[in-house]
């Protein structure tokens, strides 16, 4: 990896060989967890981003959230996000109904089967958890996690003061 962002770096002049690298990591590192969270959703006919928001249903107040709400948090379009909601309906895990407030509003909200499934697949993540940190210390994994929330909150400035997203 590290040879091939510093060949680039030899015809393209000015480019961040460190940050490519790092950007490249995280990227690396992301893709690897998004592919074993696949393989142990696959057999439960989900997806990462089905998962995903299947735990924000079931960490809402409530245990009720709206797919518009979930947009924004899932980093979904509403057209993906009424394609996941789906999903999640014809398991059972949520509901969907107009909402006692605003009937124009839909509501998502976690079904009994949902929370039985939440707290049953979770804590076969938790080794993969563990393994994934096993070699930071604890004061580490705070460095790392302060490190990454700077790294995000600049992605979000970029993103949301460049004009052609």
């Amino acid at each position: 990896m590290n040879a091939g962002i510093h060949r680039a770096s030899e015809s393209v002049p000015g480019l961040p060989v460190h940050e490519a690298v790092l950007l490249r990591m995280l990227l690396m590192t992301g893709n690897a967890v998004v592919e074993e969270i696949e393989r142990i959703l696959k057999p439960h006919g989900l997806s990462d981003s089905d998962f995903r928001t299947l735990m924000m249903v079931y960490t809402a107040p409530g245990g009720r959230t709206s797919p518009s709400e979930l947009c924004g948090f899932a980093q979904q379009s509403p057209t993906n996000m009424t394609r996941i909601t789906n999903v999640l309906v014809q398991q059972g895990f949520v509901t969907r109904a107009s909402s006692d407030e605003d009937r124009r509003r839909i509501e998502l909200s976690i079904t009994p089967v949902g929370r039985r499934f939440v707290r049953k697949l979770l804590p076969t993540l938790f080794p993969r958890i563990h393994g994934a940190f096993a070699s930071l210390s604890a004061t580490e994994q705070k460095t790392l996690e302060h490190l990454l929330r700077k790294v995000a909150a600049n992605i979000d400035h970029l993103i949301g003061s460049d004009p052609h997203p």
